[in-house]
């Protein structure tokens, strides 16, 4: 048979089966869905706040909220993984760090199972840069909130942010520096005294958790009782268990044990949560009733220092309890209970400019004017001109020790306990917290502590704040 009849052939046979095939080829092609103003986007989002994409959609051929079924993905790289949720419109608490990160959104035409991708990017940002942090106690429960410039509050930032609460009874927001950048803020340090649970250190940018407090030890004590930290420098020192602890600062400060504490700073003494940092440290240990020293190393000196003066023995003011202190390079004072129910005004002098000439000159003793005023929580604050506030119940009292001058301030809270006391640095502005609010009150020059402003809406009794401006 010759080729040219065989193609004929071949040729009729399709022929004959296309003429035999009477299938419909008339689809419907089914609407797709079409979202305004998402595709190849960018959406901004802030760190904390909420995040809602709520895109304009249309089904040519159906309901859009009836027929379509949404799941949306956020990439997060660096972790290799992803953020899942369902529903329109996607409504969210933002609480990845701050980059612009990869997303999409999966739409599901539930009539026919067909699905339609649309990509987009989402531009974390943060707004902590400026405003104020409270640490505050609601019924029992630890809170962190975060007061914007527009006096408008986030409260309870923390439980939004990460589904958990904080430890219970905290006693100090603490602002860690970065490395040697006096007045920045690298870290909160959520200080709290909970033996079932671990304070957390926060990202100073997005007020997300960095890590719990146990990791930035070495070797982390148990049980640990967190008291008071300090950042001279960024470089954190603190008490735990009433110990001294110093941090490791012989790294480069982007190194990941830069700013660790090693072993506590061994010795027999309990540090009080007062102490002060120089060219040595000072503090009142709790065993023997007096001040004490550290050298530059961090190394227990005990009451190893000259007295200059005889006005009383600041190695040992006897059994009780110290109330407040504040110790700087010229004059120092402290408050002190004594075992019989008296409280005493200790005025002295440190010389801290050479640890090998540590010298306390005690100048004076006497029977504190506001003692009747104390409770056993009250609030302290000194100002750089060696005038005092302290808090009691429902007022704010102003006392000078030169002349024992002892005024209440103007300030009337309505019955409400002050609950946390701060100074600025200026000296101008007092801010007390009261069950609810944040006040800030005015006490410059001719003032006697007028109310000037007032934030509500914090949840529960403010403790500690953090203002960044």
């Amino acid at each position: 048979m010759s080729k040219r009849l065989i193609v004929l052939l071949l040729s009729a046979g399709s022929f004959m089966a296309c003429k035999k095939d009477l299938g419909n080829y008339q689809y419907n092609v089914p609407a797709e869905p079409v979202l305004s103003g998402l595709i190849d986007s960018t959406v901004n989002a802030i760190v904390g706040d909420s995040l809602v994409i709520r895109p304009a959609i249309t089904l040519a051929d159906g309901d859009p909220l009836k027929d379509l079924a949404f799941d949306w993905d956020i990439l997060v790289a660096e972790e290799a993984r992803s953020d899942h949720y369902t529903g329109y419109p996607l409504r969210m608490v933002y609480n990845l760090k701050p980059m612009i990160r990869n997303a999409k959104v999966t739409v599901t035409d539930k009539r026919n199972g067909i699905k339609y991708f649309y990509k987009f990017k989402i531009d974390g940002g943060t707004r902590f840069s400026k405003g104020a942090v409270v640490l505050s106690v609601d019924k029992g429960v630890t809170r962190l909130s975060f007061i914007r410039p527009d006096s408008t509050v986030n409260p309870d930032l923390y439980q939004a942010l990460h589904h958990e609460d904080l430890p219970a009874n905290p006693v100090q927001l603490f602002a860690k520096p970065l490395a040697y950048q006096e007045n920045s803020v690298e870290d909160y340090w959520v200080i709290c005294k909970d033996p079932a649970k671990q304070s957390v250190i926060i990202d100073g940018a997005t007020m997300l958790r960095k890590r719990y407090f146990g990791e930035q030890f070495f070797n982390p004590p148990t049980p640990m009782e967190t008291q008071a930290f300090n950042g001279a420098m960024g470089i954190p020192t603190g008490i735990v268990n009433g110990k001294l602890y110093l941090s490791i600062t012989s790294t480069a400060p982007f190194a990941p044990d830069f700013g660790k504490f090693s072993s506590m700073q061994t010795g027999n003494y309990y540090l009080a949560p007062f102490y002060n940092r120089y060219n040595f440290f000072f503090g009142f240990d709790t065993i023997r009733h007096g001040f004490v020293t550290f050298d530059s190393g961090g190394n227990f000196m005990g009451s190893d220092y000259q007295v200059v003066g005889s006005a009383f023995n600041p190695a040992n003011l006897g059994p009780g309890t110290l109330l407040f202190m504040q110790a700087i390079p010229s004059l120092s004072y402290a408050y002190y209970k004594s075992a019989d129910g008296n409280v005493y005004e200790y005025t002295f002098t440190v010389q801290m400019s050479n640890y090998d000439l540590r010298t306390i000159m005690p100048t004076r003793k006497r029977l504190f004017k506001g003692a009747a005023l104390l409770t056993a929580d009250n609030r302290w604050q000194r100002s750089t001109v060696d005038v005092f506030y302290f808090t009691s119940n429902d007022k704010i009292y102003r006392y000078n020790p030169v002349n024992e001058d002892l005024r209440v301030l103007e300030a009337n809270f309505g019955g409400k306990k002050v609950t946390m006391l701060k100074l600025s640095a200026d000296g101008n502005t007092l801010t007390a917290g009261i069950e609810g609010s944040v006040v800030l009150l005015d006490v410059s020059v001719g003032k006697n502590g007028s109310i000037a402003s007032r934030v509500d809406g914090i949840p529960g009794a403010p403790v500690d704040i953090v203002s960044r401006k």
